[in-house]
């Protein structure tokens, strides 16, 4: 994640990456050092599981978006779906909402008033709230799940 805010604010480029290498190494270190012991606030693994789904759904969700801009004979269902997250208000439910923004194809807009979030997207005959149920879970497994440090 340290190497990922690297490039995003110094760029990418051959040296830029050695350095960039170098210095999430050492921001790594410190962090672990720093961090309390007998916790782990993450769970790395379900982290790096939780990038590679999020990276795959994004591209497809893109080429889904790109091919539905294209060609005008796809259909599009656009609208309003209430998505009822189980996250109570705070850093995980804001970190989800964040996240989802970043998905193509959906876009959190606001709350109903009944603690739900409503999300436009593209095509509401998709089962959208499922989706990210399954998405609010896999990151409630990253940010909530304390474990022995070792």
């Amino acid at each position: 994640m340290f190497l990922l805010l690297w490039c995003a604010l110094k760029g990418i480029s051959p040296t830029d990456i050695v350095v960039g290498i170098a210095a999430a190494l050492a921001a790594t270190v410190a962090n672990l050092r720093l961090m309390p012991q007998g916790t782990h606030p993450l769970d790395i693994a379900a982290l790096v599981r939780y990038t590679g789904r999020f990276l795959k759904q994004s591209l497809l969700a893109g080429i889904d978006v790109a091919r539905r801009a294209f060609d005008p004979a796809l259909p599009l269902a656009t609208g309003l779906v209430t998505f009822r997250p189980s996250l109570g208000r705070g850093f995980a439910r804001d970190l989800f909402t964040t996240i989802s923004s970043m998905m193509p194809g959906t876009l959190p807009v606001g709350e109903d008033g009944k603690d739900g979030l409503v999300v436009h997207c593209l095509d509401i005959r998709q089962p959208v709230a499922v989706d990210m149920a399954r998405d609010e879970a896999r990151l409630r497994r990253i940010v909530t799940r304390s474990r022995p440090h070792g």
